[in-house]
């Protein structure tokens, strides 16, 4: 489980390709390597991988195909970074919303919009989510966990405090970058029982 507080940035250091799947290896900051061990699941943009290898402050970890076409870890080339979480332990602080690591689809920005005291950015809705995805809900972008700002024409948005854009990677997204998404789960279930709830009062 993760809480979609990102707890650092990660430069991606190595690439390997091999049949059907690639390693790849990023360079973690001292601060995240206590306990480390291979096994252990860390989240990348928001993906849960699990360790493979470490070599000092390298870190390798395997993706499958499949992860590849289904997140934007597969848009990545050498020196781009990613978001970090380590997964969380039994009774840390839970300072955003529970998260999987499984990305469930994705999307790209559509405006970025820069004020003095702000800096929000919209994104496409994702095409069959729509329904989860609601004004002051929680939502996971690129493994950061947001609140949904606004809705409007098939798009909604996030603001961003200065912090969330120092720790994290999304200030360096721009107008059609690709990004993931992982709905909140809690939601999910209750808009899927309130449906089958409803669905069953009709054929009654």
């Amino acid at each position: 489980m993760f809480t979609g507080i990102v707890q650092g940035r990660a430069p991606l250091v190595e690439l390997v390709e091999k049949e059907n799947f690639r390693t790849h290896v990023v360079e973690l900051p001292d601060e995240l390597l206590a306990g480390l061990e291979t096994g252990a699941s860390v989240a990348h943009n928001g993906c849960c991988l699990t360790v493979t290898e470490i070599n000092g402050n390298r870190i390798s970890f395997d993706l499958m195909q499949e992860t590849l076409r289904l997140t934007n870890l597969g848009d990545l080339t050498l020196g781009d970074e990613v978001n970090i979480e380590r997964a969380a332990r039994f009774g840390d602080e839970i300072g955003g919303h529970s998260m999987s690591g499984h990305i469930m689809c994705t999307t790209e920005v559509k405006e970025i919009v820069e004020s003095e005291n702000n800096y929000q950015i919209w994104f496409a809705l994702p095409a069959g989510y729509e329904k989860y995805v609601f004004e002051k809900g929680y939502i996971g972008i690129d493994g950061i966990s947001l609140t949904v700002g606004a809705l409007k024409e098939g798009s909604f948005s996030v603001n961003l405090i200065p912090e969330t854009l120092e720790r994290t990677v999304i200030a360096q997204r721009k107008v059609g970058s690709r990004i993931n998404i992982e709905i909140d789960p809690q939601t999910q279930a209750i808009v899927d029982t309130v449906e089958r709830v409803m669905a069953n009062q009709k054929l009654g």
